[in-house]
């Protein structure tokens, strides 16, 4: 086995420069009077699926617009602390209430003032979303109590409350622009964050521009240019040559590269990041869970760390990263192709069956699934491999239209509550998350147990249960917990890596 699949590994190798690059595309003239340039251009792997935040959530997204929208609180990527964003202030009344503060003055791009019934609009509005309410329906009722100020009650004790808030997708946008066109917001976004909305050439690049009366101070940079360029050892290679400033979600086997180049610098750090297969529970045979067991013992996640990932990251054994609050090990997921086919044999699949496992067009999940690919036929499961483009990839599978798709999901509040309740609970099918299409009603008590808890331990033992009744059920196949990379020009400054991916540029310059 070990043997084929490095051979597959050399084939993948030797097709990486087949991936078409990025365009290439020059922007940013130098501003010689400050030393510093006037724009700054990022390259990442995926086109925005949607500049309207209550919808936008993909990762690609949410790295655009959470330069355009701000959130009532924010998140300080370096302490991890709550910190004052929209509201200036709050405080918590009780278990189901807290009262915030809105900033006065404050101004949407549009020139609209922002106050509390755009605050009260934009949280009805992103919990009436399917593809968000998840962050945002612990919230029962939100009451304008005057101009500057609101309550929110929740629905019963919620621990992460100013954290979901403080998620993009929680983003607050002007409530009479939205009105007069509900869909506005996917193409012509306006918000009240440090940079204001310029272009979108699809699948190419998207401009900002920066909004000088942003309440904090108008940003260090000027413009901000982001370049999708799906493949990243093209991203690599855009930073080497000076097209692009910065290059997000590196190729693991570039980082050596990148660590080793004088003029570049690489930053890196433990992510809150679990790849995973998601097995549509519509569909047989993964309506069987001896198929399901069977899928998980026959992926060596090991190997796939050591080889191709480069020996970069650790394999997975539950849907949530160890860094995340509630993250519990039912123990690793045992690599066993014997038993695999024992399973699948009991399950009336002696001989194997064919099926899809779907994957967006990004070099590194296409080589992991090339490898699970071979590691699925060791066991008589024939998988074609589909790629397509990231928007097309999500929206089909939010239909539920794969066998399997391959995802990468991040726990942006650190609190299992934001994984479990979107991939696992029967309510958040589809958009929201849940891809599986599970509907099981333990798995409900259990994510609804740790939700409306505050007790810190009743939480944990809620999640340590859901842990392991998740690995029995098999739904997903979490494969590996991954790094969080970005590569950088040596004359970047100010750069600050988010363990979220959700990397802000508003601080940062680039030296002429």
């Amino acid at each position: 086995m070990k043997r084929t699949l490095s051979v597959l590994l050399l084939l993948i190798a030797s097709c990486t420069l087949a991936f078409a690059g990025g365009s290439s595309e020059k922007t940013g003239a130098a501003s010689g009077a400050t030393g510093y340039k006037d724009t700054i251009i990022f390259g990442q792997g995926a086109d925005v699926t949607s500049f309207d935040p209550h919808i936008g959530k993909e990762t690609p997204a949410v790295a655009v617009t959470n330069h355009i929208y701000d959130t009532l609180v924010d998140v300080d990527p370096v302490t991890g602390e709550v910190v004052p964003q929209i509201a200036e202030s709050w405080e918590q009344l009780s278990d189901t209430e807290y009262r915030f503060h809105i900033r006065k003055g404050l101004k949407f791009h549009n020139g609209e003032a922002l106050t509390a019934d755009d605050v009260k609009f934009s949280l009805d509005r992103a919990i009436a979303s399917a593809a968000v309410s998840y962050i945002v329906d612990f919230i029962d009722n939100i009451t304008m109590e005057d101009e500057y100020t609101v309550l929110v009650t929740t629905k019963a004790p919620y621990a992460p409350a100013l954290r979901n808030l403080a998620v993009p997708f929680a983003a607050i946008v002007p409530k009479d622009y939205v009105s007069a066109n509900p869909d506005i917001l996917k193409t012509a976004p306006v918000g009240s964050g440090p940079y204001k909305f310029v272009s979108w050439a699809q699948n190419d690049n998207c401009k900002l521009t920066a909004f000088d009366e942003y309440y904090a101070g108008a940003p260090k940079t000027k413009n901000i240019v982001m370049k999708t360029i799906p493949e990243a050892s093209q991203r690599t290679i855009a930073l080497e040559t000076g097209e692009i400033d910065l290059a997000y979600d590196l190729l693991v086997s570039d980082l050596k590269r990148v660590k080793n180049n004088s003029k570049l610098t690489l930053f890196e750090a433990p992510s809150l990041t679990c790849f995973y297969i998601s097995m549509n529970m519509k569909k047989a045979p993964f309506d069987n869970k001896l198929v399901r067991q069977a899928i998980n013992y026959a992926i060596d996640r090991q190997l796939l760390v050591d080889t191709v990932n480069s020996g970069t990251g650790a394999p997975a054994d539950a849907i949530i990263a160890p860094a995340v609050f509630g993250y519990y090990s039912p123990g690793a997921i045992e690599y066993n192709p014997q038993k695999a086919k024992e399973l699948l044999g009991q399950a009336g699949y002696p001989n194997g069956f064919s099926c899809t496992l779907w994957v967006n067009n990004n070099q590194s999940r296409v080589e992991m699934c090339q490898a699970i690919q071979e590691m699925l036929r060791e066991v008589g499961i024939t998988c074609k491999v589909e790629v397509m483009e990231f928007g097309t990839f999500i929206s089909r599978t939010t239909a539920g239209e794969h066998d399997m798709g391959y995802f990468g999901w991040v726990t942006s509040t650190k609190d299992a509550d934001y994984t479990y309740y979107s991939l696992e609970h029967s309510s958040q099918q589809g958009a929201a998350g849940n891809r599986t299409f599970l509907a099981d009603p333990q798995v409900d008590e259990l994510v609804e147990i740790g939700r409306t808890n505050a007790d810190s331990a009743v939480r944990l033992k809620a999640y340590k249960d859901l842990a392991i009744l998740l690995k029995d059920i098999a739904n997903n196949a979490p494969i590996l917990y991954t790094a969080i990379t970005a590569g950088a020009s040596s004359k970047v400054e100010n750069f600050t890596l988010d363990p979220i991916g959700y990397h802000k540029l508003e601080g940062v310059q680039v030296r002429n």
